[in-house]
Formats: C-alpha cells, structure tokens, sequence
C-alpha cells in the first residue's frame, strides 16, 4: 500500500489500483503508464508540482501527452510566475520519487489544479505512488479530495 491507497480508503474514495512492470529505463513515466495499461491518452494524467513566485508550492494535474502552461497555471494559483520545483524539493514536500508523484496522501496537502479537460473525462488515471502502479478515479472525486480547482493549464 501506498500513501495514496491509504489515503482514497480513508476517506472512502472509490477508486481502482491499476499494476504494470515499471521499465527502469522509462524516461516518460506517465507515458509508460499509457503504453503498458492500453489507455486512451485523455484519461492519464501527471502530478507535477511547480514553484510560485512566493516560494509555495503547488501541484498541477495535466494530461500526459501535453505540456504545463506555467503562465496560465501561475494564474490558476493566483501568482504571477510558476516554475517547476527541484526534484529535492518535491520528494521532501510530497514524499514521493519523481515518477510516482501521487496527488492523493502527500505529506502535506498543497494547492491543487487540474487542467480542464479532465472534467469531461468519466474518469482518468493517476499515479497511485509508485512507479508501476496507477490509480483510477472519478475527477470530480479528485477535485474534492485534493480541495483542488479546474481550470485550463495546458
């Protein structure tokens, strides 16, 4: 179990843990988890937490084949400039590796945007904090647990 699994059972999320075998040699992790679980390249989605220009954090959900919009995510958050946070930092600040990044159960909640697109999905695929292995949820489920907010990041 992970941080994430723990997490959605507490508090009574459904979700639906996905396993593949992670290739160390991966250099795209949401990409892999695409290819190796045969999905729709809409319903999988990346945790990327990025730096504002305060010094917080937070965390953009975005679909795995397209870009972060850092302008438009720094909009969504209310700051004026975003850039993506060290890899250091977002392990201690989440307690995750890169690759595993969670949105759910990181060590403490940060400010949260999902891009759009996800809210017409029924539902899409995130990292359930671990290399390998995904959790599939509803997005609106995800909004609420992670107090998120949606808005166009891409």
């Amino acid at each position: 179990m992970t941080p994430a699994i723990n997490y959605a059972k507490k508090h009574k999320i459904p979700i639906t843990i996905h396993k593949y075998k992670h290739d160390s040699r991966a250099q795209a992790y949401g990409l892999e988890a695409l290819e190796k679980l045969d999905l729709s390249p809409e319903q999988v989605y990346k945790t990327l937490v990025a730096q504002l220009d305060g010094g917080e954090l937070a965390v953009a959900i975005v679909p795995v084949a397209k870009k972060l919009n850092l302008k438009l995510f720094a909009k969504a958050c209310g700051s004026k400039k975003a850039t993506m946070a060290d890899k250091a930092v977002v392990q201690n600040a989440t307690g995750y590796v890169l690759g595993g990044v969670s949105p759910l159960g990181q060590k403490k909640p940060l400010k949260t945007v999902i891009d759009s697109s996800a809210a017409d999905c029924h539902s899409i695929f995130v990292s359930a904090g671990r290399r390998g292995l995904e959790l599939e949820l509803g997005p609106r489920k995800l909004l609420e647990a992670t107090n998120g907010s949606f808005h166009s990041i891409c």
